[in-house]
């Protein structure tokens, strides 16, 4: 073992990159592989014709100072020099007829605005946001170290911080979403409930919808200048000044092993790199099979892979995104997000769809660089079958170019319908699949957030850090980080790196080390750097037309 301990980390994501931060941190040499040319696998963004294609954040956790999870972020370098947009509303759901609920990130406002709309429902509407006022006042974002290496005094104070509301978590992590919904007397309220996270995720307790509007109230939700891409800029710069090194373009096409311990990684051109333990932070599913060639698992690995990972309802689904780049604003009126409800009718238009709801935010108004000056961009989603996209791709590349063009179509259309004349100042759309997100990020079946909390694969990964130490038995030298070991969501993926490189300075009797970046040069969009355009198809049919 050399004086500064060689690692090699699988991905430069938020997690690969928060490991080698923290492992940086701590004096321990390392280097990142990745096979794209830019930082931050789902967080990410790409461009087309000046306007830039903010794919990931909707809201990011830990935008207030104050707790653990803004630490994280400012110790990544994450939020050097940029400002924070915080919203009043944390969405707005419309049916077909133009009925709206707002949902509020205030709770007496949100108390006042519901009741106007249904008296009927009064109990259920003060019960919710009475529990919402219980969430605001509440500070618990214990990310910071994994609960084997808490010492007695920090879990009792944890304890102490979470006993008081012990019962609120249990009654309404108890309560499903969709039952608490249902006994709603107004029909709209009824359907709105459940998309207050823009879709609904389905089978989600009330607590997640709780806690979340509770933090967006606290300003500890907000959306960073920037967006996607610019933080995962922001935390490869924060890397790199501490002498990190990312080779892209750089895909790992297996692990090597010898005598049960991993010794580096081999590249798809062949050439190996040696390091004394290796971090896969990549798609869970390409590490165990065929980085690590199926030779490593775990019974909890072989439950999430050769079982859950099968269920239906166990990921989140993969969506499609319409991104539109148009001429002007959108009225000034107009909610930043919006799920529209659609008709029957309106539904069966979208290819794949798994839901009858269209999401669209006005992406300009979240951060400013967007797009060209005088110009904007609004972000359609929804949730899609990640096989139906698949099949197309496989079997019939045309027919799978002539959806996506089916989905612009829609789009342009039903902005139109809600905006009318806004059809005439579409300057473009640019289409993106379930597939092309497993293209360019590798995770499977191009879910973004992996598993879905709140089921048995959050008990299976809670065990695999706290037990398992984000380790496999038999190989040693070897740890696992990102959203498929310790759960979806930005804040535990730089988490999960945080924890893996505790766990490796406690392995190698190394000091684990932290500190807040003092990084103060302010954000401008250029520090994006040069940007891909994906599928370049589009340009091509248009030339040729």
């Amino acid at each position: 073992m050399t004086a500064e301990p060689r690692v090699i980390v699988v991905g430069a994501g938020v997690a690969g990159l928060a490991t080698g931060c923290y492992a940086q941190m701590s004096g321990l040499s390392t280097s990142i592989f990745e096979k794209h040319v830019l930082p931050g696998g789902c967080c990410t963004a790409w461009s087309r014709k000046g306007y830039i294609f903010d794919y990931c954040i909707e809201w990011l956790i830990g935008t207030a100072e104050g707790n653990d999870a803004h630490q994280i972020w400012r110790e990544l370098g994450a939020l050097d020099g940029k400002s924070i947009r915080n919203f009043e509303m944390f969405n707005r759901v419309v049916d077909e007829h133009g009925r709206a609920v707002t949902f509020y990130t205030d709770p007496d406002r949100l108390e006042q605005h519901l009741l106007e709309l249904s008296p009927a429902d009064a109990a259920s509407i003060r019960s919710f946001c009475n529990d919402l006022r219980r969430f605001v006042r509440l500070d618990l974002y214990p990310f910071l170290k994994p609960a084997p290496l808490q010492s007695v005094r920090e879990k009792l104070g944890l304890l102490r911080a979470v006993l008081p509301a012990l019962r609120l978590f249990w009654r309404n992590a108890a309560t499903p979403m969709n039952r608490f919904s249902a006994q709603l007397h107004d029909p709209l309220l009824r359907r709105a409930f459940p998309n207050i996270f823009f879709q609904d995720p389905q089978d989600f307790p009330l607590m997640p919808y709780l806690f979340n509007l509770a933090a967006a109230h606290n300003r500890n939700a907000g959306f960073p200048q920037g967006g996607s891409l610019g933080l995962a800029r922001s935390i490869e710069e924060r890397y790199t000044a501490l002498g990190g090194q990312i080779h892209y373009r750089s895909a790992v096409q297996r692990i090597l092993v010898s005598q049960g311990r991993a010794t580096g990684v081999e590249l798809r051109d062949g050439t190996r790199h040696h390091a004394e333990h290796v971090v896969s932070a990549c798609d869970g599913r390409t590490t165990l099979g065929r980085l690590l060639e199926g030779r490593f698992s775990s019974p909890r690995t072989d439950r999430l892979y050769q079982d859950l990972l099968h269920r239906p309802g166990t990921l989140y689904p993969g969506v499609v995104s319409a991104f539109v780049g148009v001429k002007g604003d959108v009225s000034a009126d107009s909610a930043h997000s919006t799920t529209y409800l659609l008709s029957a009718g309106d539904a069966a238009r979208l290819p794949g769809a798994l839901q009858k709801s269209l999401v669209v935010q006005l992406r300009s108004r979240y951060s400013d660089g967007f797009a060209p000056p005088g110009r904007s961009v609004i972000h359609c989603t929804y949730f899609s079958d990640y096989s139906f996209w698949k099949s197309l791709r496989t079997t019939d590349r045309a027919a799978y170019r002539a959806r996506k063009r089916e989905v612009a179509a829609f789009v342009r259309e039903f902005l139109d319908r809600r905006h009318p004349g806004l059809g005439e100042r579409i300057d473009l759309v640019d289409v993106a699949s379930p597939v092309t997100t497993e293209r360019y990020t590798g995770n499977f079946h191009g879910s973004i957030l992996a598993w879905k909390g709140f089921d048995e694969a959050e008990d299976v990964t809670g065990r695999m850090v706290n037990r398992d130490r984000m380790r496999l038995p038999g190989l040693s030298g070897f740890s696992m980080a990102g959203q498929w070991v310790a759960g979806g969501g930005l804040i535990r993926a730089a988490s999960s790196g945080r924890f893996a490189a505790q766990y490796l300075c406690a392995e190698l009797g190394v000091p684990f080390r932290a500190w807040e970046s003092t990084g103060t040069r302010p954000w401008t969009p250029d520090r994006l750097g040069r940007l891909p355009q994906l599928e370049r198809w589009y340009e091509r049919e248009r030339n040729q037309s």
